[in-house]
């Protein structure tokens, strides 16, 4: 999956001793753009932060794999980055203010109606519907 997004902050790193040694996390935290914008805290393992040289203010894309885990009867999610590039863009323009269930305005049509009978000559009935779908 990717996300993109302005950085808003950069956390300081966290260390550890784990059963397989010593370990490194970095995180981020970045702002997505839209109408309604998400913050979104992004984990970084091992040296993958230290080659790519992010900073505040900074917009990326980045790749991301989001996993769920529980313990001792909680779940815990997290959001890790295996690819950051930088310059993901500007922000995305903001949604138009009309809500997206608008209907489309339509051309009035010029058209008699099936209740309009002043064009149809005396003695013949205008027809009940005509329907000209295939079914």
């Amino acid at each position: 999956m990717e996300i993109q997004g302005k950085i808003i902050q950069i956390l300081p790193e966290q260390t550890g001793e784990g059963r397989n040694g010593t370990w490194r996390k970095n995180r981020f935290v970045i702002e997505t753009s839209g109408q309604y914008p998400k913050k979104v805290c992004i984990d970084v393992w091992g040296d993958k932060f230290d080659q790519m040289s992010l900073a505040e203010e900074q917009f990326v894309t980045a790749s991301i794999d989001v996993e769920s885990r529980e313990w001792q009867g909680k779940w815990f999610t997290d959001v890790k980055a295996w690819k950051v590039e930088q310059g993901g863009g500007s922000p995305q323009p903001q949604a138009s203010n009309e809500p997206f269930y608008a209907q489309p305005q339509t051309a009035p049509t010029t058209a008699a109606s099936p209740q309009d009978t002043s064009s149809i000559p005396a003695g013949n009935e205008p027809p009940a519907f005509e329907d000209d779908l295939p079914f």
